[in-house]
């Protein structure tokens, strides 16, 4: 980080603006700011500290106390800074809360504090952030260290200069966390301490489980009694027998169980299979007793079906006749469709010529003339009145014209008049207006200070109404973890009701896979007549592990709600303060008022700008008038020369036009009058010649359909379409006598298969009912048999399936208590337990590898300076009371060999410590890839307490520091050093009261 330009407004003890430009520095690396007691120079690191923090190293709070108390009640507070860090270069800009003057009514009014960042680029300055609390929030992350850390190591303050030295382990591990970026070794230790805790919830969970499953399998010994000893005689245990205590024992008596359960089965198998064998016998003799019967119902069915075939035989006949005619006047039928076509056409024909006749009668035709000659001689004469209209429509357009030309002189002369009138009025107006600007000039220039006052007040408001949201924020977040807390003690209880629920529904699952006519995998057989029933719904592996995942994300839940919670609050407080605890509805009307104000000024803005492009386009139009006026004047002599040439060319057109038109009133009407007379003679003619060949026509096709019916069974055109059908009738009609004769057909044969086989089909009813008698009860003894064995099975497959179950959790167990053991220790260690001895965490391990660099760096210059008597040595000896240990800090004086705190020192090697500690901590930093660099750093008196020898040291020590690039600025009175500094900066306190800063002066003395 470097710093570049400094400008302090109104600021501490300075009234006007004062420019400090460290870049002036760059070529002497190191600077003195000068000057006497209370003349100011420590305000500049103030206003450092300030623009970049909000805060100032001397003041605990109170941002008013910044403002320069020789300010006049209108002056500004404003602090800029220019600095780089990386490649970007910044401009920072901040004012804090003061009072000023009210703009309107008197009084005083508060000016809220303001904030703003800008970024370099390509030359330019452009905003970043606009707002105290988002510029802090950027500069945070740009700067990468807080207030308190920045005042250790970059800008050491008065009474602030030796805290990293002094600073418990806790403070010191902050600050070096930060610098370093070692957060991600306090993640690693989180990471595994939340896997340690895994690890354990994982192992009760795995011993849980496997208790519970073998608890399980001893209760299913007990409901089955398997318990007891031998399998001889399949006896169940003697009541009160007690279950061994030891797991091994248990899990030793749960296979003597076993051995018993599987024995059941065998015996269930045998039954079953004698039953199956009664059952199958019983099945195949009432099957032939049922097919016997049935025999004989099937040809007496047959016999009926033939004798309702062979009565519909006659209507059946009647359908074929019908569609052999059918068939015989389909191929008459394009004939009878073109005479019937022919026919209508020649009606139509016949029609046509008699309308035609009749129209040429009406239009005043000879009907008995004729009527091609008069055609040609209408359509010479239409010729020769086609010209005429011409001349006809120009007469019209040349008589329009004469009036047009003359409306037009008419016109010109009114607006020649107006025009004159319009001009008289002009300087009247234009007094006006000039009157109206003065006004609306004199209210616009409120512009500016109505916008300060509006930018205050939106600022105001907007907190106000962000903090009224984020208290219905804490309520929603405070709500919604008491919510997340619910159902995570809900989910972990669900957890354990699935396990117990799954372990008791095993014999549901087997007959649930049982598929109608396929083989049961337990007996074997194809039939399930009576089913075992689930007790419940079904508990799968996917719904325990749904519920468990269910536990896993409500605790995780449960977390982040705490923490949304949490910060929340936090937010809360911060927008609140900063609204001042003004109502979001005080804060609004505060807005709306110097809204108004401002709109009312920018209208007078507005209108001013209106007045004055009012006044311009009325001299515009003034200069417009007068050439439009010298305009018209000679378009009036034009129009005068125009109507003499027109009026002549109407009067010769109006000659012409007469001689054509006649006895009509005008040359179009007897053009028309003769268009239709010759229209309705070739309507005529052309009508004439159709009927002609539409007769021609009628008679070819009536000549060739009378030839057609000769050679056909049909007497009459009539007959034949009578007997046409559609072609779905002819297939449907075509299908029903197909279809009976292939019924018929296969009656007969059926019936006389069924008469061949006439053996044996004298079964009565009484032998029917005997039978099934004892097939029912056949199957009643394998139903039986089928249950117990499948009850046996079950049992048994059940207690394998619990048994296997636990054994595989305890391996689980073994396993998982061997991951824990590993994961524990690790996290331990790293955490900072037992077994680490040091009871120091991997974060401040790698701290204090980093410190003790730290150390050996100021060990350079703290030896040089204190002539080899003072040496720092980091401690790694635990702290008390749990506090961190590994970042301790002793001083080994030479001249006793003994190690001492650094409290024991005096002001003056303090002053020297801890100066070589921060010049150690700033080259490591440095030094370290990713780490920030310290190109700027600033030392607040300490060294008045230094004898002229130490000081000659401390100062050849500041001195070599721009070997390495960095610019050094020491604030001191001491006189001494002002000779051995060349670079300085005076700050001067003036007689009148305020301070300047005077640096062109005093870089060179």
């Amino acid at each position: 980080m470097k710093l570049h330009r400094l400008e302090l407004t109104g600021f501490g003890p300075f009234r006007q603006t004062q420019v400090v430009d460290f870049d002036a520095f760059d070529d002497d690396g190191l600077f003195l700011i000068s000057g006497r007691t209370g003349a100011g120079k420590s305000s500049i690191l103030d206003g450092v500290s300030f623009a970049l923090y909000g805060t100032v190293p001397r003041y605990e709070g109170g941002e008013k106390r910044l403002r320069s108390d020789h300010s006049f009640l209108t002056d500004p507070t404003e602090v800029r800074l220019e600095f780089t860090v990386g490649q970007t270069r910044w401009r920072v800009t901040r004012a804090p809360e003061y009072d000023r003057p009210a703009k309107r009514g008197g009084g005083m009014t508060t000016e809220t504090a303001r904030a703003e960042l800008e970024e370099l680029v390509d030359g330019s300055w452009v905003g970043r952030a606009a707002k105290p609390r988002t510029v802090g929030e950027v500069l945070g992350d740009v700067l990468g260290v807080n207030a308190q850390q920045f005042q250790q190591v970059i800008l050491l303050a008065q009474n602030k200069f030796s805290r990293f030295l002094l600073a418990p382990g806790e403070e010191r591990q902050s600050l070096l966390r930060t610098l370093f970026g070692t957060k991600r070794f306090q993640q690693y230790r989180d990471d595994l301490e939340q896997r340690r805790r895994d690890a354990q919830r994982e192992l009760s969970a795995v011993d849980a489980r496997a208790r519970t499953l073998l608890g399980e399998a001893e209760r299913l010994i007990d409901e089955g009694g398997l318990a007891g000893g031998g399998i001889a005689g399949d006896e169940g245990g003697a009541d009160g027998e007690e279950r061994p205590v030891d797991l091994a024992d248990r899990r030793a008596a749960a296979d003597h169980s076993l051995q018993r359960a599987e024995y059941r089965v065998e015996q269930a198998a045998t039954a079953q299979d004698r039953a199956d064998a009664a059952h199958a016998a019983a099945a195949a003799a009432h099957a032939e007793l049922v097919h016997r019967a049935q025999r004989g119902r099937d040809r007496a069915a047959a016999r009926a079906r033939l004798t309702e075939l062979q009565e519909r035989e006659p209507l059946i006949a009647a359908d074929r006749a019908r569609l052999e005619r059918a068939r015989a006047a389909a191929t008459l039928r394009t004939p009878l469709e073109t005479a019937e076509r022919a026919e209508r056409a020649h009606a139509d024909a016949v029609a046509a010529a008699a309308s035609a006749a009749a129209a040429w009668r009406d239009a005043g035709g000879d009907p008995g003339g004729d009527v091609r000659a008069t055609l040609d001689a209408l359509t010479g004469e239409l010729a020769r009145w086609e010209a005429a209209l011409a001349h006809e429509a120009d007469l019209g357009r040349a008589a329009a014209a004469v009036r047009d030309l003359e409306r037009e002189r008419s016109a010109v002369g009114e607006l020649l008049t107006a025009i004159d009138q319009q001009l008289a009025l002009i300087p009247d107006e234009r007094a006006a207006i000039d009157e109206q600007l003065a006004a609306a000039d004199h209210a616009a220039s409120r512009v500016a200070d109505v916008r300060a006052t509006l930018a205050g007040a939106v600022d105001v408001r907007d907190a106000a109404r962000e903090a009224a949201t984020l208290a219905t924020e804490v309520a929603a977040a405070e709500s919604a973890y008491a919510d997340a807390v619910a159902v995570a003690g809900a989910a972990g209880a669900r957890v354990g009701e699935l396990l117990r629920q799954r372990l008791a529904g095993y014999a549901g699952e087997l007959a649930a896979g049982l598929v109608a006519g396929e083989p049961c995998a337990v007996c074997g057989s194809n039939e399930h007549p009576r089913p075992a029933h689930r007790a419940g719904d079904p508990v799968t592996d996917d719904d325990l592990a749904e519920a468990e995942r269910a536990r896993d994300v409500a605790a995780a839940a449960e977390k982040q709600a705490a923490g949304v919670a949490h910060e929340a609050r936090q937010r809360h407080a911060a927008v609140r303060e900063r609204s001042g605890g003004i109502a979001p509805d005080a804060a609004a009307a505060a807005v709306a008022a110097a809204e108004a104000q401002l709109r009312a000024a920018e209208e007078a803005a507005a209108a001013a700008a209106a007045l004055r492009d009012r006044r311009a386009e009325l001299d515009e139009l003034t200069a417009a008038a007068e050439t439009e006026r010298a305009a018209l004047a000679e378009r009036a002599l034009r129009a005068g020369e125009q109507h003499a040439a027109v009026a002549a060319d109407v009067a010769r057109l109006e000659a012409m036009v007469a001689e054509a038109r006649g006895g009509y009133d005008s040359v179009a009407a007897r053009l028309a009058a003769t268009t239709v007379q010759r229209d309705a003679a070739r309507a005529l003619v052309d009508a004439d010649a159709a009927l002609a060949e539409r007769t021609r026509s009628r008679d070819a096709a009536r000549a060739d359909l009378q030839a057609l019916l000769a050679a056909s069974p049909f007497t009459s055109a009539d007959d034949a379409v009578t007997a046409l059908l559609e072609e779905s009738a002819l297939a449907t009609l075509d299908a029903t006598i197909a279809a009976h004769r292939a019924a018929l057909t296969a009656a007969k044969q059926r019936l006389l298969d069924l008469e061949l086989d006439t053996a044996g089909d004298d079964v009565d009813e009484a032998q029917l009912a005997a039978s099934a008698t004892a097939l029912a009860d056949a199957d009643a003894g394998r139903s039986a048999a089928i249950a117990a064995h499948r009850d046996a099975v079950g049992t048994a497959a059940r207690l394998r399936g619990l048994l296997a179950q636990t054994d595989a959790a305890y391996a689980d167990v073994a396993e998982a208590a061997e991951a824990a053991a590993i994961v524990t220790r690790l996290a331990d260690t790293v955490a900072g337990r037992a077994p680490n001895t040091m009871k120091m965490d991997l974060e401040t391990f790698v701290l204090a590898a980093e410190l003790e660099e730290i150390v050996a760096a100021a060990n350079i210059r703290l030896a040089e300076m204190s002539s080899g008597r003072y040496t720092l040595h980091h401690s790694d000896a635990r702290a008390a009371r749990g506090r961190a240990s590994g970042l301790g800090i002793d001083v080994l004086d030479a001249h006793t060999g003994r190690l001492r705190p650094p409290q024991s020192l005096s002001g003056g090697e303090t002053f020297l410590a801890s100066l070589a500690l921060a010049l150690g901590l700033g080259e490591v930093v440095t030094a370290r890839a990713g780490g920030i660099r310290l190109d700027t750093l600033f030392v607040d008196e300490g060294f008045g307490s230094l004898d002229p020898e130490t000081l000659e040291l401390a100062m050849r020590t500041l001195d070599e520091l721009r070997a390495g690039g960095r610019t050094v600025g020491v604030i001191s009175h001491v006189e001494a050093m002002k000779e051995q500094v060349p670079a300085q900066v005076l700050v001067e306190a003036r007689p009148e009261g305020p301070s300047v800063i005077r640096q062109d002066a005093a870089v060179r003395r």
